[in-house]
């Protein structure tokens, strides 16, 4: 157990650094990591005191610490459980609407997350040319045009015409994304698609079932490889709080 504790820290601090060398998101949730590392290593230490110390943790404290952490550990495990199975879904074919959520864009140029989902919306929207896809994203700071713009202009570059695009540029955030694509298509009473980086796809399908989307279906795009594990881990904090707040 000491040995677990003692290295699951290194491994949390490990890849914070990694995080951090790689695409800088410092205060990108990648503080999570070392939360993780802290607290590991804290457990590992009060795990080893209490084997040189026996009897120094009444037993009462000891087991309902380990009480509490098997349930937190499950409700993790049953979560990512959930978020796994959405980035398996590939959507229905002949979809009356695809919504393609927005993310963040570099002053005019798509970001790494909103290009692939955007390469999945163009492989969808050509192999279901009768499918409309609404984009869907505000402007936000460090954007000189809103998402759906952005998104508009990639897609026409890559072959898939005007008159399918369906712009929604007020939202910002993916609960806004549903509420506003509806209000301008009234997707959420039709067959719709909300296309998304994969381990987002899960808690966007929840959304738009608690905004009334009465046949939604995921369609999950790819994530960064790397990035995947830091992605889940944000994503169960991310039910967490929509949950609380009433959102899913």
């Amino acid at each position: 157990m000491i040995h677990f504790c003692f290295g699951t820290a290194c491994l949390c601090l490990l890849y914070y650094v990694i995080l951090v060398l790689y695409s800088g998101i410092a205060t990108d949730f990648a503080w999570i990591w070392i939360v993780g590392s802290a607290v590991s290593g804290i457990l590992g230490a009060a795990v080893r005191y209490e084997k040189s110390h026996p009897g120094y943790i009444p037993i009462w404290l000891r087991n309902g610490f380990v009480i509490v952490l098997a349930v937190v550990f499950l409700l993790f495990v049953f979560l990512c459980g959930k978020i796994i199975r959405g980035m398996t879904m590939t959507g229905e074919p002949d979809l009356d609407y695809v919504v393609v959520l927005g993310a963040h864009v570099k002053g005019t140029v798509p970001s790494r997350a909103l290009t692939k989902r955007l390469d999945k919306a163009v492989e969808y929207a050509c192999q279901n040319p009768d499918t409309k896809l609404i984009l869907s994203g505000g402007q936000g700071t460090g954007e000189d045009i809103t998402e759906a713009e952005c998104m508009r202009r990639y897609l026409m570059e890559h072959g898939i015409s005007d008159t399918r695009l369906i712009l929604e540029e007020k939202s910002t955030d993916t609960r806004q994304n549903l509420i506003y694509s509806h209000e301008i298509s009234a997707c959420g009473s039709a067959n719709t698609g909300i296309l998304s980086n994969n381990f987002h796809v899960y808690r966007a399908i929840k959304l738009a079932q608690k905004q009334g989307y009465t046949h939604a279906s995921g369609i999950a795009s790819p994530s960064d490889s790397l990035m995947q594990i830091h992605y889940v881990v944000r994503e169960v904090f991310a039910l967490v709080k929509e949950k609380l707040a009433g959102n899913i």
